[in-house]
C-alpha cells in the first residue's frame, strides 16, 4: 500500500521507542561540493537525523571524479549508500549493476509517480524500472525581449518558425542583433545549443540500436536553421559570454541559455550587470523578458526541452531500507532545502506532495537567488513565467536518452564533430547537404 508523504513525520516517535540500538549511519555521495551547499546538506541531514535516529555521512565528490570513484568502489564492494547523479550516469551505472533499481522504484512508488515531472521519470526508465530517483534539474531556455516581440506583433519564440519570423523582423545590426549564436566550436556550450534545436527536429545522431543514423532529412533542418542564427548573429568566435552580454546590454532579441541567467537579469549579480541603462540593479530587463521552454521543429511538432537532471540513486550496497528512507526525506520533508542550495539551477522536479499539488514549486518560488544581492524568483517574475519554466521539466529530454543510448550519445557530444562541421559550415566552406554528409561520415568513423 502506498504510504503518504508525511511518512518521515511518524518516524521520530518510532525511533525514540525502538532506541538508539536500531540506528545506522549511511553514507552520501554529493556533487554540491561547494561549502555553502555543504552547509544547507549539513543543516537538512539534522532534520532527518532527527527524525529517525540513523545518521548520514556527507561525502563531497566532484562530479568529474564520479566516474572513477564509483568504478573503483564498487569493485571494492565499497559503494556508498546514496549517490548524487547526473542524467549521463544513471542508465550506465544502473547496467553496470552500481544502483539498485528495485529500491529506486519502490520509492517513487511511495512518493507517487506522478507527483514527478514525466520528463526527468521517463529519462531514468530502464526495462520497466526507474533506475534512480530525479532530484532536480533545469531546462534550458530561450530568452527573448518579448516588449519587442509584442510591439511587432510577433509570436513567442517555440518554433523554428518563429525564431526565423522574430530575426527577420528585429534584426538591425549593430543596435540590435536578431540572435546571438554559438560558434567558438571548443567550448561546450555550442554543442549545448545543438543539441537543443536537434531534438525541436526529431533528430539525433545515435539509432534506438546504437549505430549512427545516417538519414540526413531533419539533420539538414537543423544545419539549415542552425545557417540562419549565425547570418542574425555577431561574427567572430561567440559563446556564452557573449550572449549573455549582449543581451544584458539590449542588443539582442534572443539568445539560448541556461537558467542560471534568472537572478543575473534581476540585478542580483554584480559579476554579469544589466546595463541596457545606469542602474545595473534594475529589474527593468526582467519584465521586457520572456522565456520559451519548449521548441518544435520540422520534426517534432510537440516540441522538446533540453534538459540537465540530477538523481539520488541508491546503490547495490547499500543499506536499502534506510537509503529509501533517507531520499524519501530529500524529496519530502528536505526538499526545499535541498532546493534551496541553487534555485536558480534546480527546479523542483516534484512539484507538490499529491498529484495535482504545487506546494513544492510554490516554496521554490520564494527561495532566495542571487549572489550579490538576494531575492525570491516569485518576486522578479509573475507565476505564470514560473509555472512555464517548471513545466518545460515535463518534457525534457537528451539525445539516446529514451533509447537507452545515453553513453553513446555523448561521447558524439564530447567529440564535437558537429560544432567543428556547423562552423565550416556557417563560414561558407561547406553547402548544407555536404555538411550534413560529412557529419554522418565522421561520426561513423569515431570509435563508439
Amino acid at each position: 500500500m502506498k504510504r503518504t508523504t508525511h511518512l518521515m513525520a511518524g518516524l521520530l516517535a518510532t525511533t525514540v521507542l525502538t532506541g538508539a540500538a536500531n540506528a545506522d549511519t549511511i553514507r552520501f555521495w554529493t556533487m554540491e561540493v561547494q561549502p555553502e551547499r555543504i552547509a544547507v546538506q549539513e543543516e537538512m541531514v539534522a532534520g532527518f537525523e532527527a527524525a529517525t535516529g540513523h545518521t548520514v555521512e556527507i561525502i563531497p565528490v566532484e562530479e568529474s571524479d564520479i566516474q572513477t570513484r564509483a568504478t573503483a568502489a564498487f569493485a571494492a564492494g565499497d559503494l556508498p549508500d546514496v549517490i548524487n547523479l547526473t542524467v549521463s550516469h544513471i542508465l550506465p551505472y544502473s547496467e553496470a549493476g552500481l544502483l539498485d533499481a528495485g529500491a529506486a522504484s519502490e520509492v517513487m512508488d511511495n512518493l507517487g509517480v506522478d507527483t514527478f515531472a514525466e520528463g526527468p521519470v521517463g529519462m531514468a526508465m530502464s526495462d520497466g524500472e526507474i533506475v534512480a530517483v530525479p532530484s532536480d534539474g533545469w531546462t534550458q531556455l530561450v530568452v527573448y525581449r518579448a516588449d519587442l516581440f509584442e510591439a511587432a506583433g510577433l509570436a513567442a519564440p517555440s518554433s523554428f518558425d518563429d525564431m526565423q519570423a522574430a530575426m527577420t523582423a528585429l534584426h538591425n545590426p549593430p543596435e540590435m542583433y536578431g540572435f546571438v549564436a554559438a560558434t567558438k566550436i571548443d567550448e561546450g556550450y555550442m554543442m549545448q545549443l545543438i543539441e537543443h534545436l536537434s531534438l525541436a527536429t526529431g533528430y539525433s545522431p545515435v539509432n534506438a540500436d546504437g549505430s549512427i543514423n545516417e538519414d540526413t532529412t531533419h539533420l539538414v533542418e537543423l544545419l539549415e536553421l542552425y545557417q540562419d542564427l549565425v547570418a542574425n548573429s555577431p561574427e567572430g568566435d561567440l559563446y556564452w559570454s557573449q550572449s549573455r552580454e549582449l543581451y544584458l546590454d539590449g542588443k539582442a532579441a534572443m539568445v539560448i541559455w541556461s537558467p542560471s541567467i534568472l537572478d543575473e537579469l534581476g540585478g542580483l549579480r554584480d559579476s554579469a550587470p544589466v546595463t541596457i541603462d545606469d542602474d545595473p540593479m534594475t529589474t527593468a530587463l526582467a519584465e521586457m523578458t520572456g522565456f520559451s521552454t519548449v521548441i518544435s521543429g520540422p520534426g517534432n511538432a510537440d516540441g522538446a526541452a533540453y534538459a540537465d537532471v540530477r538523481y539520488l540513486g541508491i546503490s547495490a550496497d547499500a543499506n536499502t531500507s534506510v537509503a529509501q528512507e533517507f531520499v524519501e526525506y530529500v524529496m519530502s520533508e528536505g526538499y526545499s532545502q535541498w532546493l534551496s542550495q541553487a534555485p536558480e539551477g534546480k527546479f523542483p522536479v516534484r512539484r507538490g506532495a499529491e498529484a495535482g499539488d504545487t506546494s513544492f514549486e510554490m516554496a521554490w518560488a520564494g527561495l532566495d537567488v542571487g549572489v550579490d544581492r538576494k531575492a525570491p524568483l516569485g518576486d522578479i517574475y509573475p507565476q505564470s513565467v514560473i509555472d512555464d519554466i517548471v513545466e518545460g521539466l515535463s518534457v525534457g529530454d537528451r539525445w539516446g536518452v529514451a533509447d537507452g543510448q545515453l553513453a553513446t550519445a555523448s561521447k558524439i557530444v564530447n567529440s564535437q564533430v558537429m560544432s567543428r562541421v556547423i562552423r565550416e559550415m556557417t563560414d561558407g566552406d561547406l553547402t548544407v547537404q555536404e555538411a550534413a554528409d560529412k557529419i554522418v561520415a565522421e561520426h561513423m568513423a569515431l570509435d563508439l
